[in-house]
């Protein structure tokens, strides 16, 4: 099914997403999680595309099996870093020929050690590119797009950023995912300026609860940063343990995820990190038994 009917299909869509694991123990244990998270019904689940493309593969590999052995709708990310337009061309037919229908289009991290994005001669610049390049060789694709409630961090100047991101829309995205953000407010200004710019596809929240302390300190280093809001620094900072620490992540993200559904947001992305733990205490909290709850 393509996300964009899914969406339309529902008040507030809940979706998960997965990284492919690096060894097969992982796998397994990953895949032990994922059927945990099933009988919440997420109405999609997506599969991260690693730096410079270095998890093709596994993401090709975790993809064909979600789509093997579940019923869930899967998106694949895809970006620019490390692709050539055949290399590109190439992975959407293999998707087409199994019968994968969604891309998240991005232009996707630099390898490690690379400061400069420099795409190849016969690659993409831009995710605005690779939208325009699906979209005109493979219509049949549903096609997503990401955005910055804290704002991008290669693009300091906000009115620029909408902008950018108005082109990739222009370009035919047909939703947007919001990278992770620790204030609700971030996500509302972002969702009107958008709106102020023309901007009326559907704009999914992304939610990371924050499990451990060295968690935190990593979403933080994250490229521009993750902005950590006091009330949730003083509320890490009681916590005794990363037990507790967890507790309060998984309560800030459940304050989140609740006050985003009562502002009638199109969608809500939970970063699970592969474990099933705290999402499923999230729609507990909420007292949400699966995603279809939350239909019209």
């Amino acid at each position: 099914m393509l996300v964009k009917d899914i969406l339309n299909s529902q008040k507030t869509s809940l979706s998960f997403e997965f990284f492919p694991p690096k060894t097969e123990e992982n796998w397994e244990q990953l895949f032990l999680h994922i059927k945990d998270l099933i009988p919440l019904k997420p109405s999609y689940v997506s599969v991260t595309y690693g730096a410079g493309g270095s998890t093709r593969d596994r993401t090709h590999n975790l993809i064909t099996r979600i789509n093997e052995e579940t019923d869930l709708t899967v998106v694949s990310h895809l970006t620019c870093v490390g692709s050539s337009r055949n290399d590109i061309k190439e992975i959407l037919e293999n998707y087409t020929r199994i019968n994968v229908k969604n891309i998240l289009a991005l232009r996707g991290d630099l390898p490690k050690g690379q400061k400069d994005f420099c795409h190849p001669e016969d690659g993409f610049p831009y995710a605005t590119d690779l939208v325009a390049f699906i979209k005109k060789h493979f219509p049949q694709m549903c096609v997503g797009v990401a955005g910055f409630p804290e704002g991008h961090p290669e693009t300091p100047n906000r009115l620029k950023e909408i902008e950018y991101l108005k082109e990739k829309v222009d370009a035919g995205a047909d939703f947007i995912v919001t990278q992770l953000f620790f204030d609700n407010r971030d996500f509302y200004d972002f969702r009107e300026r958008c709106i102020l710019a023309g901007i009326t596809i559907p704009i999914i929240a992304g939610i990371m609860p924050i499990t451990t302390r060295n968690g935190m300190v990593r979403m933080a280093e994250l490229a521009g940063g993750a902005r950590l809001p006091a009330a949730l620094l003083k509320a890490v900072n009681r916590a005794a343990t990363d037990k507790h620490v967890e507790k309060v992540g998984i309560h800030w993200a459940t304050e989140q995820v609740r006050d985003l559904i009562d502002h009638d947001v199109r969608g809500i992305h939970f970063y699970t990190l592969n474990t099933s733990n705290a999402t499923l205490k999230i729609y507990e909290s909420l007292g949400i038994r699966d995603s279809s709850e939350l239909s019209p």
